[in-house]
């Protein structure tokens, strides 16, 4: 069974598509690609089929993450029936969800800072207004908390494998 996550941000340009490609390159390197989907989408239809921000792109290439091929899009209805995870980056994007969301999917929807292990803030900052220094700042949060999530899906990989 494939365990599907995904990831949301307002716009789905910066921090959304970024944990995406933390997240797939981490899912790659611990061989679980076959058993687990990444994806990502925003709350809001501000930059739809937009490419991720050049900022963002640039602080992922730095790191060795891919993410300039991730053309933007928007939370659907369909996206809370097939996710088992929907991670939101903050608050505003949480609640936002939580007013579209089934009542019988809400138990998916999360904060992806909730999965962190070093940081302890509660959210991951939108750097979009801001200086190429808090794209690095938005990865070192994601790094840590998808590293979080990671674990969680690893062990309901193989416990599905077990069964």
């Amino acid at each position: 069974m494939m365990t599907k996550v995904l990831f949301v941000c307002m716009g789905n340009i910066c921090r959304s598509p970024s944990a995406e490609g933390v997240f797939r390159h981490m899912i790659h390197e611990a061989g679980l690609s076959d058993a687990v989907s990444v994806d990502s989408a925003g709350t809001h239809n501000y930059h739809l089929g937009d490419a991720p921000d050049a900022r963002a792109i640039a602080a992922a290439r730095k790191r060795g993450y891919e993410i300039a091929e991730r053309p933007a899009r928007q939370v659907t209805a369909q996206d809370f029936r097939d996710f088992d995870l929907i991670l939101a980056m903050d608050w505003e994007n949480l609640s936002a969800m939580q007013q579209q969301c089934p009542v019988m999917h809400r138990h998916k929807l999360m904060l992806l800072m909730r999965y962190a292990n070093e940081f302890e803030e509660a959210t991951v900052p939108d750097p979009y207004y801001g200086s190429l220094d808090g794209f690095g700042k938005v990865l070192d949060y994601i790094e840590d908390a998808c590293q979080g999530v990671l674990d969680v899906v690893r062990k309901r990989v193989t416990q599905y494998q077990a069964a």
